[in-house]
């Protein structure tokens, strides 16, 4: 694994620090009715992104997920300003606004979205890991789905596929505990999600995933099967949101002083406190971070602002067309 080092630190809590603004602000503008539709925040997770991204080669290797999906293009490398404009539905958004807060996708950047379907990344996941090893390309497909996906038959058949063929693809399970609104306990009777891989023969952990470290670890060990040829790996990254499922969702099923609790533990406050006590950083230095942050989060708002809508006619240019289908009149 690449070393961990006072650098990885300032980089993770300067990454992890942004995330959980930005999103901060895309909840205020959400209330304002700036962003419409759906919106599912990552608060509380970012440990899981900031572990993954040390652990891939990020010039080849390649991120699926479901729809909490706003942060990740970004960690990968797309302009946060435009992330933002997509979510304001503006032209200067990653889709040209067509796409909204739960379809971000970026090609160049290798991230293969956002899906509003549950569970309907996992088998593209493993369709992309498909791809890599019979055009032979070295190249590892990070495959990230919620506890609550795991309930999908999809995820089971494409466990059997993944397996039998031997995939360069690392099954990621963010276990916020609660899917949408259902813990884990009413909906199975184990609770180790991770288990679900020994009915496969793969190999599968539970992992640590408030700590970017732990987190570190666990897809570098994987990342390295998959990319020798060993095959997938099922991961159960056990993490808590401090939001709700969604901005619209009331969260009755836990309490207040539950979500204080894993607050105590939030990944940006503990790699906080690391920097501080290693004196990777000073309290001045935090303070800069944080002021930049803050001005970067504004830069991205003022973007999304100032940003045009998108002209209808571009709805068009992005629906198939085929002029001679057959079965249909040529003229309606």
């Amino acid at each position: 694994m690449k070393k961990i080092t006072k650098a990885t630190y300032l980089k993770w809590y300067e990454d992890m620090l942004f995330w959980r603004k930005f999103e901060d602000k895309l909840a205020q503008v959400y209330i304002q009715q700036k962003v419409r539709g759906f919106l599912h925040l990552y608060n509380g997770q970012e440990a899981i992104l900031a572990g993954a991204l040390h652990a891939m080669d990020t010039d080849k290797d390649r991120m699926i997920t479901a729809y909490r999906n706003h942060v990740q293009p970004i960690g990968l490398g797309v302009d946060p300003k435009r992330v933002m404009a997509e979510l304001y539905g503006k032209g200067t958004g990653t889709s040209q606004g067509l796409g909204g807060s739960m379809h971000i996708f970026s090609k160049e950047h290798r991230f293969y979205g956002g899906h509003g379907i549950v569970g309907g990344q996992i088998p593209l996941g493993a369709g992309l890991a498909f791809a890599d090893k019979y055009f032979k390309r070295d190249a590892v497909t990070l495959t990230f789905m919620g506890d609550g996906a795991t309930r999908q038959g999809s995820l089971h058949e494409t466990l059997t596929m993944a397996v039998n063929w031997n995939l360069p693809v690392v099954f990621c399970v963010e276990n916020n505990g609660y899917a949408m609104g259902t813990s884990v306990a009413r909906t199975s009777r184990s609770t180790d999600i991770y288990k679900l891989g020994n009915g496969y023969e793969m190999p599968c952990a539970p992992v640590d995933a408030m700590d970017p470290e732990k987190v570190a670890e666990a897809l570098d060990e994987a990342i390295s099967r998959a990319r020798k040829g060993e095959g997938p790996t099922f991961l159960e990254l056990k993490t808590y949101r401090y939001r709700g499922h969604s901005m619209s969702d009331a969260q009755h099923y836990r309490t207040k002083d539950e979500v204080a609790e894993y607050q105590k533990i939030d990944p940006i406050t503990k790699v906080r406190n690391i920097l501080l006590e290693k004196n990777y950083a000073t309290e001045e230095d935090i303070k800069d971070i944080d002021k930049q942050i803050k001005e970067k989060v504004k830069e991205c708002e003022k973007f999304a602002e100032e940003s045009a809508f998108p002209e209808k006619s571009v709805m068009y240019d992005v629906v198939y067309e085929q002029e001679d289908y057959p079965f249909l009149p040529h003229k309606l």
